[in-house]
């Protein structure tokens, strides 16, 4: 008999179990064969490598499948990856949250991209994020700028909180997370696990039968990060601090903190 895969999604803030049962039962009386369960699909492994390019000291972090705010009003989102095995791009979309219409660009390292009348160059493209390096003093000052108070309020207000590479904000979301080397574990309940500066993190789902899960952040009500199909091994990333994969249950996904 086939085994039952389970698989969790949220969709937005609103947030719904389906349960996906694959036994299949014979027809009575005419002896014929059992129905076969429905074919789990794989989904596409990234072929890596996992970053190229160096990361900038002061750019900003934009999370795989989030957006990001940055100085003058304007945000970009880190849409969509391309990965061949020897070299990566991505697909940067105008704005710090989907609508309709938005500009978007093919990007590698090296790449200036124009946000609102403010410049950017693309450093880094991983996996899971990419590195902005903005062009000039007063873009790389305005994102370190510290916050009126490091005290999250919740939603919008969190917004220099979220949105920043001030070293004392990131040193104190990093310390909201378990020591490098420890397990971070997200119930995949539709429960949402919140951290001291803003984030939030949900488990989107959960698919056993392909040993893979989503992982959503959200932060000043921004979607910040959407991580699809990771599996064991993968890396991820919130607030600065890198997590690596460690097991995905029906019940949870885990996560062990690879940085300082």
């Amino acid at each position: 008999m086939h085994r039952p895969v389970s698989r969790y999604r949220v969709a937005g803030s609103v947030l719904a179990l389906l349960a996906l049962a694959g036994c299949g039962s014979s027809s009575g009386g005419g002896g014929g064969e059992p129905t076969a369960a429905p074919a789990t699909t794989q989904a596409a492994r990234d072929k890596g490598p996992v970053c190229v390019g160096e990361a900038s000291a002061d750019g900003p972090h934009v999370l795989r499948g989030g957006g990001f705010r940055l100085p003058g009003g304007g945000g970009v989102q880190y849409a969509a990856a391309g990965a061949d095995g020897t070299t990566r791009t991505a697909t940067l979309r105008e704005g710090e949250r989907y609508e309709s219409g938005q500009q978007e660009w093919t990007v590698a390292p090296g790449t200036d991209v124009t946000v609102s009348g403010h410049v950017y160059t693309v450093r880094q493209i991983c996996s899971y994020r990419l590195v902005l390096e903005p062009k000039t003093a007063e873009d790389k000052a305005a994102l370190a700028a510290a916050p009126e108070s490091m005290k999250s309020a919740g939603g919008p207000a969190d917004a220099p909180l979220c949105f920043t590479t001030n070293e004392d904000v990131l040193a104190a979301a990093a310390a909201g997370f378990p020591p490098k080397g420890e397990e971070l574990s997200l119930v995949g309940n539709g429960g949402v696990q919140r951290f001291p500066t803003g984030l939030s993190l949900t488990v989107s789902y959960l698919d056993t039968g392909t040993g893979t899960a989503g992982i959503a952040a959200n932060c000043a009500a921004v979607p910040v990060a959407a991580y699809k199909d990771v599996r064991v091994g993968d890396p991820v990333e919130f607030a600065g601090v890198l997590f690596e994969v460690s097991q995905i249950t029906e019940q949870a996904v885990r996560l062990t903190r690879t940085s300082t």
